[in-house]
């Protein structure tokens, strides 16, 4: 009896409200198809399935459409799957999908290499502007010429060890196991237009606002993050998503709000039809665990003063009793 050849899924969920529960109540259903589940917040998780596909009874396609089926059976969520021989593959696989679509790639080098070999050097996970822009200058334009470089050649290029590494992957290697784990305790917060919103000065008031959220409840919670990620999702019902790791833990509203416009402008919008926007702080920690770098600026002091006032004021009358001047004003121009 030969083993079966390692079979991973990579399941993206459709998440109406990037909610951390509804996250976990996903990944629990999917540790009933299989144990070895690792999560990938906000919306997305890997699993090895190679074990599932005989319980079973079925085919790599077959049990994705089975995750697909009780995900919106049970919890009304879209998804989009790919499955294939390791994580790279699923990954960028995934990424190409028709959204609600199931895309297989097989195990065989044949397979492989007519998913990876057609698709452009950027495609490759690993290269970055600047590496496509170096490998560029040698005439190389797709993953299929790279990986039918001499290794040695590579290393020249980009050095020993990206070299090697990206050559392998280039030839579809990736043997990173799937490491079975739950998703970080995280928080967010989520708001939804009225109707699709073009304006980019409506875009930073919301973020403004989810910021002053995230940062409150956390204060709340006595709770620090240290990754942000903002969420966009459009008319079409597509979405993007961008993180950051913060240069500290913090809750503090004002960095969190200055991280939210960042990754708001690395996605470059030109009039796009926003439907909504989410702000979610991921692997939360103890704030007392915590440390901050000591500041001699004395408006940083000022301003983590008034926040703990405001704080107060919140606990004692209500989230909406104080809120940045430019939100109160616009909400008070639209009563």
């Amino acid at each position: 009896m030969t083993n079966s050849p390692r079979t991973i899924l990579r399941v993206h969920f459709h998440l109406p409200d990037p909610s951390g529960e509804l996250f976990e109540q996903l990944l629990g259903l999917l540790a009933n198809i299989t144990p070895r589940v690792q999560a990938l917040p906000p919306n997305a998780a890997d699993l090895d399935i190679t074990g599932a596909l005989r319980f079973f009874h079925t085919d790599a396609r077959g049990l994705a459409q089975l995750v697909r089926l009780r995900c919106l059976a049970l919890y009304g969520v879209r998804t989009t799957a790919a499955t294939g021989p390791n994580r790279m593959i699923v990954s960028m696989a995934a990424a190409t999908t028709t959204p609600g679509g199931i895309t297989v790639i097989g195990h065989t080098p044949y397979d492989v290499a007519a998913f990876l070999r057609p698709q452009p050097l950027a495609a490759l996970p690993g290269i970055g502007p600047a590496t496509a822009k170096r490998l560029t200058r040698y005439g190389l334009t797709s993953i299929g010429e790279l990986a039918d470089l001499p290794l040695l050649t590579v290393q020249r290029i980009l050095g020993a060890t990206d070299g090697r590494a990206l050559h392998g992957r280039a030839r579809g290697l990736d043997d990173r196991p799937v490491i079975p784990q739950a998703a970080p305790r995280s928080t967010g917060a989520d708001h939804t237009f009225d109707r699709d919103e073009l304006d980019p000065g409506e875009h930073h008031h919301t973020l403004l606002g989810l910021a002053e959220r995230l940062g409150a409840r956390m204060r709340e919670d006595d709770v620090v993050t240290r990754t942000l990620t903002l969420t966009v999702r459009y008319a079409d019902r597509s979405s993007t998503i961008k993180s950051r790791t913060l240069a500290e833990p913090t809750a503090h509203s004002p960095t969190l709000t200055k991280t939210a416009y960042s990754l708001y402008e690395l996605l470059g919008l030109e009039r796009a039809r926003v439907r909504g926007m989410s702000l979610r702080a991921e692997a939360l920690q103890p704030a007392e665990h915590a440390t901050r770098q000591l500041s001699f600026d004395p408006t940083d002091d000022k301003a983590r003063r008034i926040e703990a006032a405001a704080d107060r004021a919140r606990a004692r009358f209500g989230p909406d009793a104080v809120k940045p001047a430019v939100l109160a004003t616009r909400d008070a121009s639209r009563l």
